[in-house]
């Protein structure tokens, strides 16, 4: 792969870190007083709107029929696992369902895109390693017993991140805001039904109405960076690098909420770090 090409993909995968990092932290604040089917269904509702009217304003080329029914699958597996990782960031310290989540959600399409791609080259090889051991580190909680709130929500919504990812490269190179659409508005159908069936509407309140609107933009726009970005490059690339979102979260959680910063956060968020150069230059 060309160098500019893997450089382009390296770009793309940090501004998704930083949408989604950010996207979540709102979200798993506000879920704590707000249902995380229904603020899920807000932000997919806000995020779908946007991304249809940019793309359907520059009347940008539609996607193959292949490509939007892979999106279409992406966006339920992703928006069901958003709604769930939501209620885990609500039930549990946002240092441990986001890392917990991130790593199961970054390693099953890693292992795919090696199976399907071929094995990387031995530095970025060992930059996906250096950062999965980071997220892991970051996740860390030794100075708690038993089982985490929050725990099993993490793994099952980082089950469906991991479909979101897969089925999202195999969309193909259609026009990334298109394909977002589309993923975002299945999204958005997963949720209403849930949402509706099981009348999920409380907790309520309506700045967090607001707030998982905004949420939802950052979080699609998020989507439309990762799809140029596998787009752009490897899809295990792309995966791992914007798998580093977590950081984002716990840097915000600290700053606001005042989480506690363990020695193993911040040695995992180093490692993390280091990474990045490692998978970008690979």
């Amino acid at each position: 792969m060309p160098i500019s090409a893997q450089y382009a993909s390296a770009t793309y995968a940090l501004g998704a870190v930083c949408c989604w990092g950010i996207s979540d932290f709102l979200g798993g604040y506000t879920a704590r007083k707000f249902n995380s089917f229904f603020l899920a269904m807000l932000g997919h509702a806000g995020g779908f709107s946007m991304v249809f009217a940019i793309a359907a304003g520059n009347h940008l080329p539609l996607p193959s029929t292949r490509g939007i029914v892979w999106a279409m699958l992406a966006g339920a597996s992703g928006g069901t696992a958003l709604a769930l990782f939501y209620r885990a960031l609500a039930q549990g310290n946002m240092g441990l369902a986001a890392p917990v989540s991130t790593v199961i959600g970054a390693a099953i399409p890693a292992v795919f895109a090696i199976w399907v791609e071929g094995f990387p080259r031995p530095l970025t090889f060992a930059g996906f390693t250096l950062a999965l051991v980071g997220i892991w580190l970051i996740s860390r909680r030794p100075e708690e017993s038993g089982r985490p709130q929050g725990l099993g929500l993490a793994v099952i919504s980082g089950l469906g991140f991991a479909g979101f990812y897969i089925c999202m490269k195999q969309a193909g190179n259609g026009t990334a805001w298109w394909l977002a659409a589309c993923s975002r508005g299945a999204s958005l159908v997963a949720t209403a039904v849930i949402t509706f069936a099981g009348r999920k509407f409380r907790p309520f309140y309506p700045a967090g109405a607001v707030i998982g609107v905004l949420a939802g933009c950052l979080d699609v726009t998020g989507t439309v960076l990762f799809v140029r970005a596998a787009q752009s490059g490897r899809l295990d690339t792309a995966v791992v690098l914007t798998s580093l979102y977590p950081v984002i979260t716990i840097l915000l959680a600290r700053a606001i909420l005042k989480e506690r910063f363990t020695a193993w956060k911040t040695a995992g968020m180093a490692a993390a770090l280091a990474a990045v150069p490692m998978i970008a230059r690979g």
